[in-house]
């Protein structure tokens, strides 16, 4: 069976980072497995990065551990080229670059805290979910 194809909204990467009970930790240690695959672009690198830094003091990390986290991202991410632009489709440009990112990576889903900011995407076969419900989809939780 093939992977699942998802991206990951920041807010998911944050939270992951933030605690290590939540299902955003649990997601986030599965990836590299076989379950599924994420999916990357330069721009979505360069965000995660900017609000990594901008929060990695509430982590207690150094800017060598973001950089680690990004380095092992996208050596088990698929690096994904953006040759289009639709925006605005979605309220949020910086949402809109999720989306983008999503379509040409032919991805199921967009693993998001803020599904009310990506309504509208079912138009393109993507559905949003939580990091929570993304583990049930695959069996990682019940």
């Amino acid at each position: 069976m093939q992977p699942r194809q998802i991206v990951l909204d920041t807010n998911v990467l944050v939270s992951g980072l933030r605690s290590t009970r939540g299902a955003s930790y649990r997601l986030l240690a599965l990836v590299g497995a076989t379950k599924f695959e994420i999916n990357l672009s330069v721009p979505l690198l360069i965000e995660y990065e900017e609000v990594l830094l901008r929060q990695r003091e509430q982590f207690g990390l150094t800017r060598r551990d973001i950089a680690d986290v990004l380095d092992f991202l996208c050596r088990t991410g698929n690096l994904h080229d953006v040759y289009f632009l639709w925006r605005p489709y979605l309220r949020d440009p910086k949402d809109d670059m999720v989306l983008e990112l999503a379509v040409v990576a032919g991805s199921e889903h967009i693993v998001t805290y803020n599904k009310r900011d990506f309504q509208g995407v079912e138009a393109f076969g993507i559905e949003t979910v939580t990091a929570h419900e993304f583990l049930q989809l695959i069996g990682e939780l019940p």
